[in-house]
């Protein structure tokens, strides 16, 4: 199988197949989901972080054209990036949740709120799998292994993410099988990226390390900023020593994947 082959599959695996995943998660029962999410946060947390540490930054620093330093400069750049983006979504999240927005007369510019926060949500999934889908291009230019790496750890982060937007636009009105078109179809971006990524890196092989460490930002981010916050808010001692075996699982299964594919 080719490259673009095996960017194009996996593109598929952490894009389109994440959200049917989450699709089949919502047909259990109410209770079962509310029980399981949490395992699938700490899970996706081991995974973006066994990726990030583990794979990415290894991978970007043995690069002969970049040094160490540059590499966690890029890291650090990348985490301030992401952390504006998340400040100009919840900005704009905030906006669209106002009473004063929600009371503006006229047909214009006027839009329920949790309407408007289900676009939003799925202007950023598309967004955000567009990103995904130039990391996994860029990993797979460096090395197949990686690709496979990075992919998974997409998906990971990617089912528990699709189910919590999935609820927000249940929440916004819409129906199960709309939320699951919106959310299928800003899943193909992903694929957009990939492409997008496969026919412009492929030539640029100083680039492609500032990438990774970039995906590795974007993982530490997701991780450290978003997942984690959730998990300790359930601060029982049997909950915690579930996360930690959970989070120890995630990166385990990353490391048994790099033993298994080098």
């Amino acid at each position: 199988m080719n490259l673009l082959a095996w960017i194009m599959l996996f593109s598929l695996i952490g894009g389109v197949l994440s959200v049917l995943a989450a699709g089949a998660f919502l047909l259990f029962p109410e209770r079962s989901r509310i029980r399981l999410l949490p395992h699938l946060v700490s899970f996706a947390v081991g995974a973006l972080l066994g990726a990030a540490f583990l794979e990415l930054l290894p991978e970007a620093m043995e690069s002969p054209h970049v040094t160490t330093q540059q590499v966690g400069a890029a890291v650090l750049i990348g985490l301030l990036i992401f952390f504006v983006l998340e400040k100009i979504v919840l900005w704009r999240h905030s906006h669209a949740d106002s009473p004063e927005c929600a009371a503006t007369p006229g047909h214009a510019h006027h839009h329920p709120p949790l309407r408007a926060a289900g676009i939003l949500i799925v202007i950023g999934d598309a967004i955000h799998n567009f990103v995904d889908g130039i990391l996994i291009a860029a990993a797979f230019l460096t090395d197949v292994r990686l690709g496979i790496i990075t992919s998974l750890a997409v998906a990971a982060h990617e089912i528990p993410q699709e189910v919590g937007d999935f609820a927000i636009l249940l929440h916004s009105g819409y129906s199960r099988a709309k939320a699951l078109f919106y959310n299928i179809l800003s899943s193909v971006t992903t694929i957009i990226g990939a492409l997008l990524a496969y026919y412009s890196l492929a030539g640029l092989e100083q680039v492609v390390p500032f990438v990774l460490a970039i995906a590795a930002a974007s993982f530490i981010y997701i991780a450290v900023a978003d997942l984690l916050p959730d998990l300790h808010q359930r601060a029982q001692r049997r909950a915690s020593l579930q996360q930690f075996a959970l989070i120890g699982l995630g990166i385990a299964l990353i490391y048994a994947a790099e033993v298994v594919l080098h």
